[in-house]
Order: C-alpha cells, then structure tokens, then sequence
C-alpha cells in the first residue's frame, strides 16, 4: 500500500511537471519587470505641447483630468536619490519639462536619471503648483484646498513605460541671470535641469549648512531657501529639504556652479540639488 502510494506521488508529480515544461512563462529579457507594457507609442505629443494645451490651468495653479488618449515621452533629470527630491521626477523630452508626482519612496532605483519613460496621460490630472506644472492625481489638503499631488504606486505602475535600458546622456541647460525675472521664460524652463554659474551663497561662511532644522532658519515646508548673492530671495534661491541626506553638509564658500532642477514657485525660481555633487567649484573661475 505504501509503496502504491509512492509510485501515485511519483507519478503525479512527473505529470505536473510534464504539463509545465516549456510552457510556463519566463520573463522576457526585452521587457521591464516595471509599469504597463501595453502602452504604444501613439498619440504622443511634445511636453511643449502639453504646456501649450494647459496653459491656463497652469498658469493659475488650477487642475484638470486629462481626457483624451495622449502621451508624454521624456528623459528623466532628476529623482529622489538623496531625499531632496521628494515622490517626484522631472522628465525633458527636449521641448520642455515637467515634474511628475508619485507617492513612492526609491523612485531612482528603477528611474534613473537618463532613463527614458512614456506616460499615458489619460485620467491623471494635470496643474500648476505655484504654476510649476505637475502631473499626479487630486489632493485636498486641510483647509479644503485641492491641487495635483502624488498618484499611488498602483495608479502609477498603469500609466507608464520604460524605453529601452537607460543610459541616455543628461546634459543640463545653462541659466541665463539676465532672464530671471522674464515671464516667459519662466514659463518655457520651469522643470527643466539647468547650471547657475559662477555665483557665491550668500550664508555660506565655512559653517552654515543647507538645511538646519535647529531653529537657526526659516523653514517652509520643511525646507530651507538659501539666497544666492546677486539675486533677490522673491526672484531666485537655493531649496533644500531637511530631509535631504546632504542637508547638514557645510555649503561652500567662493564662486561655485549649481546644477539642479529649477522649479518654480509664482515668480520665484527654486532650484533643487539632486545630489550634493551638483554642486561644485565654479568652472568660470
């Protein structure tokens, strides 16, 4: 009897695994374990485009639900590899750029910077956050304000695709201080990757650091804006998270070169270090 068992299981389990062979789906090495695969590359606008079409809800930090079948294509240019950037990416296609919100944390670890990524537009929503464009889903805060923040990762993971593996050369933009206070551009740079060159932090003195959360500087939300000489705080500064993991890093002193992405809060430019590296002694020496 036991051995009949045996020979029962045996033969069972042969069965099952004859049954599976071949047959049984491995992953494809041609396609990302990441986001939706079955969107296509149709319908696809510029990001220039996209601004065009909205730019009424961006520009007075309104928000819609984007209705017809389109999509983004971009590169990304900055992430939240060392906390500064937080649930959100910047994409540039070469056009223009735009943040991307989604509430998840390790967002480098499959979007890396010079990672390309198609977006299907459809049912997110789109808006300005001190007309800065963004793309996620509606959030209402606690005084009943509604505006465009973070999508959740599974809402997420159905609108996006990665193309090919990366890799791509991200070169940023020089900034140009002669247009700081210049509406359109403004308008056409917010969100893109771009280098200050050649200015001096105005705190830094050996010792100050971005982000103290001492008490020692104003914060808003969390973060620290450092003024950069030459440019008036309501125009144009330097924003670092508390968060940020070089927050409490001593900031330079001389002339230095800040690259980083240049968002926009109304009129003032915000620039965010992706990492402390985007930082460095000024090439215009």
């Amino acid at each position: 009897m036991n051995a009949l068992k045996t020979f029962s299981t045996i033969l069972v389990g042969t069965l099952l695994a004859s049954c599976m062979g071949t047959g049984f789906d491995e992953p494809s090495l041609e396609q990302s374990p990441y986001g939706n695969n079955d969107i296509t590359e149709t319908n696809v606008i510029s990001i220039a485009d996209l601004k065009a079409r909205y730019a009424n809800t961006i520009g007075g930090s309104m928000m819609d639900e984007i209705k017809d079948d389109i999509k983004i294509k971009g590169i990304v240019t900055g992430n939240d590899i060392q906390g500064n950037i937080y649930n959100e990416i910047s994409i540039d296609d070469g056009t223009g750029a735009f943040l991307i919100c989604i509430a998840q944390g390790g967002l480098y670890g499959y979007l890396p910077v010079g990672q390309e990524v198609l977006i299907s537009l459809q049912g997110l929503y789109i808006g300005g956050y001190g007309q800065q464009g963004e793309i996620g889903v509606p959030y209402t805060n606690a005084n009943g304000r509604t505006y465009v923040s973070r999508m959740g990762r599974m809402v997420w993971n159905q609108h996006y695709k990665l193309i090919g593996q990366g890799g791509h050369t991200v070169t940023p933009v020089e900034f140009d201080p002669q247009m700081v206070k210049n509406t359109q551009y403004l308008v056409d740079n917010c969100g893109k990757l771009m280098t200050l060159k050649g200015v001096r932090l105005k705190d830094a003195d050996g010792s100050a650091v971005y982000a103290p959360d001492d008490g020692s500087v104003t914060l808003s939300a969390n973060c620290a804006n450092r003024e950069i000489n030459g440019f008036s705080s309501s125009n144009l500064v330097l924003r670092t998270s508390t968060y940020a993991d070089f927050a409490n890093d001593v900031m330079p002193t001389g002339l230095v070169d800040i690259t980083g992405i240049f968002t926009r809060y109304n009129n003032t430019w915000q620039i965010l270090l992706r990492t402390v590296d985007d930082i460095q002694p000024s090439s215009s020496n």
